[in-house]
């Protein structure tokens, strides 16, 4: 879900930064330190904390199996719930890709060491579109899953309300429908959420600068108008903003629940091509 969530009466609400962004930021540090500070000074790959690094890093890649297998095998249900070892998931794909760039030092070695490093780099990349995409048609990150009935319907009510600006402003409604439909609209070679995105924020500043426009129209003639502009503005805008949010919302839903299940297809093929670098990687390490 976004960082601001839209309740029924069109308000926004704005959340605190989540524990998934501090996670982010904190692996981003983690990034960004390991490339400038000179790791090759004090770890090597063949030994000490650098080879414990990738046993460490290389054991959570292979653990990261036991998430998919909780999930489809009942055999495996003696583990826990399928939503801890999610969570779990998510962590180790995380830590596992870290201890190897730790591990590897941030530089190219062999054939079958650069093999599985980016082999490695392409699953974390994947995993991370899949994270994004799973956020969008769930709710929340570990949420049970949306479904567009219930969008369309949370978008139908917010369409129902009615605010005092909007019945003040000439125009009003139709502009809004207008601006709905242009988000849901899918320009050609572009994918729906970002077209969507890109329709919304166009809309978005279209409507604003309506209901400017409208307002002030109407305060030269309204005294009462005139008096609760700014309150009537704010009640105006945050009402546009809800049903742009919703139908951005559904336009986004349709297009990453299809990204998605594209995205599970390809996924695991590229997991077991990690699997098999992996396992090339430590034969060879051990072997030469």
């Amino acid at each position: 879900m976004s960082a601001e969530a839209i309740n029924l009466s069109g308000t926004v609400e704005r959340r605190g930064i989540s524990s998934t962004s501090l996670g982010m930021l904190l692996t981003t540090c983690i990034v960004v330190a390991g490339w400038v500070l000179p790791l090759r000074d004090y770890i090597t790959p063949r030994a000490g904390l650098g080879y414990w690094l990738g046993i460490l890093g290389g054991s959570l890649m292979v653990a990261l199996l036991i998430y998919p297998l909780r999930k489809r095998v009942r055999l495996f249900a003696f583990l826990g719930s399928a939503r801890i070892w999610f969570q779990i998931h998510m962590v180790m794909g995380v830590a596992g890709p870290l201890a190897i760039l730790y591990h590897c030092t941030y530089r190219m070695g062999a054939t079958n060491s650069n093999v599985a490093l980016w082999s490695m780099i392409i699953v974390a990349s994947s995993g991370l579109v899949g994270r994004y995409l799973y956020s969008r048609i769930h709710f929340g990150l570990y949420g049970s899953r949306a479904n567009l009935d219930e969008i369309h319907f949370q978008a139908s009510k917010i369409r129902l309300e009615g605010t005092g600006a909007g019945r003040l402003l000439p125009g009003f409604a139709e502009r809004l429908d207008e601006a709905e439909k242009s988000i849901s609209f899918s320009m050609p070679l572009v994918p729906k959420a970002l077209s969507a995105l890109l329709f919304w924020l166009s809309s978005k500043m279209r409507v604003r600068v309506f209901i400017r426009r409208s307002l002030n129209k109407a305060a030269t003639s309204s005294k009462a108008v005139a008096d609760q502009k700014q309150k009537l503005l704010l009640a105006a805008q945050r009402y546009a903003e809800a049903r742009l949010a919703a139908a951005r919302r559904v336009a986004e839903f349709q297009s990453c629940e299809k990204l998605f299940g594209l995205w599970h297809l390809l996924h695991l093929p590229l997991f077991g091509m990690l699997f098999v670098a992996g396992i090339v990687h430590v034969i060879a390490v051990n072997l030469y």
